[in-house]
């Protein structure tokens, strides 16, 4: 039997998400409704078709198992900024969600005699999955005290000769965090030189909301440097604030790559859902695509300035990177310069407050790693973000001196 470890993140926000007052555990953004993508859309032609066409089709497998080909298409349009390659809809293939996406890269491409380096903190899937096929997998730890970067010259040193897979999340969860350009483009070098596949998780992206493409260190995704044994995946739930349409995808240079996952996924479904589809490749379409980015970007922002104050008010007490991308925060509690219980913080302030977060130790870390650090999502609705944030300062200012300092 194959050994999974307990999915601790999702076990915990699920066993608790129906009893929170203010739920600041999600990550993603305020998600849309059918209605807002009309009103987001530039083209009013569009909008009139996309129920019709949704009404008028017939219910079988579609037209290709490997995903809608305009939905592909509109997938294949988000690479194309920056990109030495093109990336064309035949190196797409649909998913139902980005998790599964990654499921089936992992499953596909890793087998027991394999050597894995994945970029921490992260998504646990990415390394817990990894695991559980027998990979060997070493965590190439990103450091908090320079940005949460990471150490190129350390990469070095952890390949080994069976390396197969380097696994990044750019932009990273929990923390916000980007690999920068030039970052990025040497890890590329390093894998290129020595033939080992890159694999980037960028259901983040392309939610940049305090980065701006022009500068210097905004990252493209992995698939824009060209090299043949890279593969990303992705989906609508994050960035484009549509979790609700399991839709995700696999992209990659590579033929062997791509039928690798589609082999893999044959054996998990035979199509994704066709009213997804073409509900997800209207939200893609250029018409209504930039609209949607911008409207979930701009909400980040706002409400990544409200969350910094918070936290400028309680500085002896709380500390942050500032998130340079996707709705989410890694905010490390201390009292007197010592980490408190990280999931005794987020049981009380559940029971005392109605606030939910998430405790870093327990669902990103392995027991030892990230004791007092939380992840705090402000994607939502502006004021229930203030709403939870108030909940959050009377229980700084009468519990928090009660909890117990982490072991």
């Amino acid at each position: 039997m194959v050994k999974l470890d307990p999915f601790e993140v999702d076990h915990w926000i699920l066993t608790r998400d129906t009893g929170p007052k203010y739920n600041l555990a999600h990550s993603y953004s305020l998600p849309v409704t059918i209605n807002d993508l009309k009103s987001l859309s530039k083209d009013a032609a569009a909008d009139d078709d996309l129920l019709a066409s949704v009404q008028s089709m017939p219910m079988n497998y579609g037209p290709s198992f490997t995903g809608l080909e305009q939905l592909r298409d509109n997938i294949a349009n988000l690479y194309s900024d920056g990109s030495s390659v093109p990336i064309t809809s035949d190196k797409i293939l649909t998913t139902p969600g980005a998790s599964l996406a990654n499921f089936i890269v992992l499953f596909a491409l890793l087998g027991p005699e394999d050597h894995v380096i994945v970029q921490y903190p992260t998504y646990q899937q990415l390394y817990s999955l990894s695991a559980s096929l027998g990979a060997q997998v070493s965590l190439w730890k990103a450091k908090e005290n320079d940005n949460w970067n990471l150490d190129i010259e350390e990469l070095e040193s952890l390949i080994q000769p069976n390396t197969r897979m380097i696994v990044l999340n750019n932009p990273q969860n929990p923390t916000g965090a980007i690999i920068s350009r030039s970052s990025l483009e040497k890890i590329i070098q390093i894998a290129e030189r020595r033939s080992i596949t890159v694999f980037s998780d960028e259901v983040y992206r392309p939610s940049f909301h305090s980065i701006a493409p022009g500068d210097p260190d905004y990252p493209p995704s992995a698939l824009s440097f060209g090299y043949e044994n890279t593969v990303v995946t992705s989906s609508l739930s994050k960035a484009y604030a549509l979790a609700g349409i399991r839709i995700g995808w696999i992209a990659s240079h590579s033929k062997p790559i791509l039928d690798l996952c589609i082999n893999a996924r044959s054996y998990a479904l035979i199509t994704a859902s066709q009213v997804d589809e073409q509900i997800a490749s209207f939200a893609l379409s250029p018409s209504c695509v930039h609209n949607l980015v911008k409207r979930n970007t701009m909400l980040a922002k706002n409400n990544l300035d409200i969350v910094q104050s918070f936290i400028e008010e309680f500085s002896s007490s709380c500390q942050w990177v500032k998130p340079v991308a996707g709705p989410i925060g890694f905010i490390k509690f201390t009292r007197s310069g010592h980490p408190v219980d990280d999931v005794e913080f987020c049981t009380k302030l559940l029971d005392k407050r109605g606030v939910l977060l998430v405790p870093g130790r327990k669902c990103f870390g392995d027991g030892r790693n990230f004791s007092g650090y939380v992840r705090l999502g402000f994607g939502g609705d502006t004021e229930a973000l203030r709403a939870a944030l108030d909940a959050l300062r009377e229980f700084m200012r009468e519990d928090y001196e009660l909890l117990p300092l982490a072991n």
